[in-house]
């Protein structure tokens, strides 16, 4: 919170206390719309859809009266608190969202500081909010996915908020965690990403389209879920949640015969594009603990093929295997672990391995995240023009030159065969 924001929050408080003192300090006890909502918030006819909706129209009109007397703990107080009644008691998902928008907007409003007590109360709107959607049999599926979005609206601004007014760098790590949850849950929700039959059906289509030279526009919807498990696994990352991605990443599939290929033109496996992105998002915010220990993890209870293997594959471009993921992740995590001298040997693994970084979901993210790696650990300066985007992806992002694989003299091979040497 700046100096001023905290002047302005200092003053206003202390206009509401005058005010309270001057009319007897009785003004909350004696109002009669939080009178009616802590009476209504009691009643057993809450769970009725229009009794719920008094209830959030009583609790808008208290905390809006909270903020303009000053008086932001109790403004954010009463919208907490009717946002847990109404979801446990009314088990009113769509009414209490409306609130939890409310909510967020008054702690940015008031500058309320982001603390470990207030992530565990949105902890326990979100598990709430949870349980109240899945108790209701009742909801059609697009009434769900519709939920399900709004939630993760919600989710995304409380993490905004944490960032703009915690102490933690990129927001709190319980929001990150939760927003994670709920992204990982959404990518295996049919109602937000489709049966699969639909989504094969989807992809008929697109195949057709693209036959005929048609705009694949539903090509998005397609790459739902895989759109939705990049994002969980980023912010996964960002909570230093590394075991947390491990298991996510055995619940997945092995690659396919076609996408350990060289030169596939289809992505790479979703477990070997995750554990790659994950990777990328612990360097760029300096956590080498946790990158050497998923990458470790991962070779020693997901990856099925042999290190030894593996590596000899890597650095073999006759044997039409394409590169591994996890050994990239091994060789860039060691790269990073030694000193600036090691920048060419950073700009060459990164270039070689481009072709696979160019065919992950949203390439220019992953740039983005590269470009920060370098700048950070090899003081590799981007473009002036890549800058601002760096800014608004933890602050930096990527190496350029996401090329093909390119060729590699016999100093580099020398060196690249000491590194994998010490994994």
């Amino acid at each position: 919170m700046s100096a001023a924001a905290a002047r302005r929050r200092k003053q206003q408080q202390k206009r509401a206390l005058a005010a309270k003192q001057a009319s007897g300090g009785g003004e909350e006890a004696g109002d009669p719309v939080q009178l009616r909502l802590d009476a209504l918030l009691q009643d057993p006819t809450l769970t009725e859809e229009s009794v719920a909706y008094e209830a959030l129209q009583l609790a808008q009109s208290a905390v809006r009266r909270n903020v303009k007397l000053g008086n932001f703990a109790g403004a954010t107080d009463v919208a907490y608190s009717t946002s847990l009644a109404l979801l446990t008691k009314s088990g009113r998902v769509s009414v209490s969202s409306q609130l939890l928008a409310e909510l967020v907007k008054v702690l940015t409003e008031t500058h309320t500081e982001c603390t470990a007590e207030w992530a565990a109360k949105f902890a326990a709107l979100d598990a709430a909010y949870r349980a109240a959607l899945d108790q209701d049999k009742s909801m059609t599926s697009d009434e769900r996915g519709r939920l399900q979005r709004l939630h993760k609206t919600f989710l995304t601004k409380a993490l905004k908020w944490s960032n703009d007014l915690g102490k933690v760098r990129f927001g709190h790590q319980g929001m990150h965690a939760l927003l994670g949850d709920h992204c990982w849950d959404m990518s295996h929700d049919e109602s937000v990403v489709g049966t699969e039959e639909e989504r094969k059906e989807l992809a008929a289509k697109i195949a057709a389209q693209e036959a005929s030279g048609g705009d694949d526009e539903d090509d998005e919807w397609e790459e739902l879920d895989i759109s939705y498990r990049n994002e969980a696994v980023t912010h996964y990352a960002l909570a230093e949640k590394g075991d947390t991605i491990l298991e996510k990443l055995k619940s997945l599939p092995e690659p396919t015969a076609e996408e350990k290929k060289m030169g596939h033109t289809c992505p790479p496996a979703q477990r070997d594009a995750l554990l790659t992105r994950a990777i990328l998002v612990f360097l760029a915010i300096e956590n080498l603990r946790d990158a050497r220990t998923l990458a470790s993890k991962f070779l020693a209870e997901v990856e099925t093929r042999q290190p030894a293997d593996l590596q000899k594959s890597y650095l073999d471009k006759k044997d039409g295997a394409a590169p591994a993921h996890v050994i990239f992740c091994c060789m860039l995590i060691r790269i990073c672990e030694k000193d600036a001298k090691t920048a060419p040997l950073f700009t060459w693994l990164v270039r070689n391995f481009g072709a696979e970084l160019g065919t992950m979901h949203d390439p220019a993210v992953i740039k983005t995240y590269t470009t920060k790696i370098g700048r950070v650990y090899f003081d590799i300066q981007p473009p002036p023009s890549m800058m601002s985007m760096m800014e608004n992806m933890l602050g930096g992002g990527g190496m350029g030159g996401m090329g093909g694989p390119g060729g590699m003299n016999p100093q580099m091979m020398q060196m690249m065969q000491g590194m994998m040497g010490g994994m």
